[in-house]
C-alpha cells in the first residue's frame, strides 16, 4: 500500500511538472505575448524580460523533477527494455524540450538580458523557439496518451 502512494506521488509530481512547463509555455506564446503589445516598447520589454525570468526561474525545477521522475517510473516498470516504445518517445521528446528550454535559456534570452535596450527580433526568437517547444510538449502528452493503455 505505501508503495503505490509513493509512485503515485511520483507520478504526480511528473505530471504537475509537464503541466507547468507546457502550460507555461502555452500562456506565454498565446495570452501573454499578445497581450504587451498594448504596453510601449521599453514597458514591453521589461514586464516580457521580467516574466520569462520568472517563468525560466519554474522551469529550471520542473524539468529536472520531470526528467527524474520519469526515469524513476521506467526503472519501476523494469528498465527501458522492458517499457512501450511509447514512453522511450516520451522520453526522447522530454530530453529534445529539455535541450531546446536550455538552447532558449543560454541564447536569445541571455544576449536579451544583457542587453540595454533589447530589439523586438530576439523576443520573436524566444517567441518562436517556446512555439517549437509547445509543440514538442503536445507530442509527449499524446505519447503518453497512447502509452496508458499498454
Amino acid at each position: 500500500m505505501t508503495a503505490s502512494i509513493l509512485w503515485s506521488l511520483v507520478l504526480a509530481i511528473h505530471l504537475l511538472g509537464m503541466t507547468a512547463w507546457v502550460g507555461g509555455m502555452i500562456y506565454a506564446v498565446f495570452i501573454l505575448r499578445p497581450s504587451l503589445g498594448l504596453l510601449d516598447a521599453t514597458q514591453r520589454a521589461s514586464v516580457h524580460l521580467q516574466t520569462l525570468a520568472r517563468f525560466f526561474r519554474v522551469v529550471w525545477h520542473t524539468m529536472p523533477a520531470v526528467l527524474v521522475t520519469g526515469w524513476l517510473m521506467i526503472l519501476h516498470e523494469g528498465g527501458f527494455a522492458a517499457i512501450p516504445w511509447q514512453v522511450n518517445a516520451m522520453q526522447l521528446l522530454g530530453l529534445a524540450m529539455a535541450a531546446l528550454f536550455a538552447r532558449i535559456y543560454f541564447g536569445p534570452y541571455q544576449k536579451a538580458r544583457r542587453a540595454i535596450r533589447p530589439q523586438p527580433a530576439l523576443f520573436d526568437n524566444i517567441r518562436s523557439l517556446v512555439t517549437i517547444n509547445i509543440g514538442l510538449g503536445v507530442l509527449t502528452i499524446l505519447s503518453a496518451a497512447m502509452a496508458r493503455g499498454l
